[in-house]
């Protein structure tokens, strides 16, 4: 059984900081995947370049085929020395998954990784490995669908120190409070986002340390394919259109030309709904066999904007934007939330009701729509395919 990848990750800056002290980055390549979550030290600046660099550097350098060991000792040599404590370096965690969902976790100096499997927490044996005079704990484990790893920096630990907690959150309260909220539908970024707003109040909202929280859950393969626009030549509609019905996965149309192409090649009604769920939004539609239909360019349009500001959004804002039952927040927790990997059906025909003079949209917007929504997409983790027709 091929098991998906799916990881979200969200911060708390420094109080007073514009910049985060923490650093994660996602990588995926050839069905592998690696995530580093790295802590500069200190805060600011400073720290967001040390980090940043560890993550980098170490993501980089494991996709490359290098040794755990080598990236490990590359970072001891690159990262400048802090001149007041004597030490420059960048905690970190790192979490390996192979095509096979084979898991290898490399972890220095951070909060140890929690894995969960039906909802409760795995042991899993760490053994320390002396690379460059820094003790690393090693392990590994088979993932299974619907397991889940929360990684998470010393922010996290430290939340309430000196206000509402003594000793902070501590790290046997934190397994506690997750292994309360886990549960097999919660997605990465609602796990991440329930964390942090506990941290949150413990801090009172004047965070005392960078606090970063990474989930990655386990899950079947669970692609999306979105159809948009008429192909360029009508020879090409039932062809298109028996490509989106035979997919595996959930399925989209977006435009009125396309799902009344679809309509007539499937044989299945074209409901449409003139109820505006949201101002400027246009209404959804429904075919048989159809998950979601929306409008074209103008939802496509919004769905971008939204995907673009969900890491600027605070928590609440982003449980608002993906559970609105409008087109664009539909279609925004599909790909955000429940598909594995998006694939793009994009027609190429200029559709004549673009051509009305007040209502100036190119086939060049809606092709570039996608161009973007393909670097967005991926900047959070998806892999994503674009056909033309």
């Amino acid at each position: 059984m091929e098991i998906y990848v799916d990881a979200a990750y969200e911060s708390l800056n420094h109080h007073g900081e514009e910049l985060c002290g923490d650093k994660v980055e996602f990588v995926r390549q050839d069905n592998s995947f690696v995530a580093v979550l790295a802590d500069g030290l200190g805060s600011g600046v400073k720290a967001n370049i040390l980090s940043t660099l560890t993550s980098k550097i170490i993501a980089t350098m494991l996709l490359g085929g290098a040794k755990l060991t080598d990236a490990i000792e590359t970072i001891a040599n690159t990262l400048p020395v802090c001149r007041e404590r004597d030490i420059a370096y960048s905690t970190f965690t790192i979490i390996r998954v192979m095509p096979d969902g084979m898991c290898t976790l490399a972890e220095f100096d951070n909060p140890l990784v929690t894995l969960f499997r039906d909802n409760k927490m795995i042991h899993l044996e760490r053994v320390p490995m002396s690379v460059d005079e820094k003790t690393v704990y090693h392990s590994s484990f088979k993932a299974e669908n619907g397991d889940m790893l929360v990684a998470f920096s010393d922010g996290v630990v430290h939340a309430g120190v000196g206000k509402l907690l003594d000793l902070g959150w501590q790290y046997e309260n934190i397994v506690k409070f997750i292994s309360e909220h886990i549960s097999p539908e919660i997605c990465p970024l609602e796990m991440c986002a329930k964390i942090l707003n506990a941290v949150d109040a413990l801090y009172m909202g004047e965070i005392g340390d960078d606090s970063t929280v990474c989930a990655i859950r386990f899950k079947k393969s669970n692609p999306v394919h979105i159809m948009i626009g008429p192909p360029i030549n009508y020879e090409l509609d039932s062809i298109v259109v028996e490509k989106l019905m035979q997919s595996k996965g959930i399925k989209v149309v977006c435009g009125g030309t396309t799902s009344q192409i679809v309509s007539t090649h499937t044989g299945q009604d074209l409901e449409v709904n003139l109820n505006y769920e949201s101002h400027g939004i246009p209404p959804v539609a429904h075919i048989k066999g159809i998950d979601l239909v929306t409008e074209g360019v103008l939802t496509i349009g919004k769905t971008l904007d939204i995907i673009k500001k969900l890491p600027s959004m605070d928590r609440s804002e982003k449980v608002i934007a993906l559970y609105k039952k409008d087109g664009a927040s539909r279609l925004v927790k599909i790909l955000t939330e429940e598909s594995t990997e998006v694939n793009f059906l994009v027609g190429r025909a200029i559709n004549p009701a673009h051509q009305n003079p007040e209502m100036p949209i190119s086939l060049g917007l809606k092709l570039n729509l996608i161009k973007e929504m393909k670097s967005e997409l991926e900047k959070i983790g998806k892999i994503v395919n674009i056909e033309y027709f």
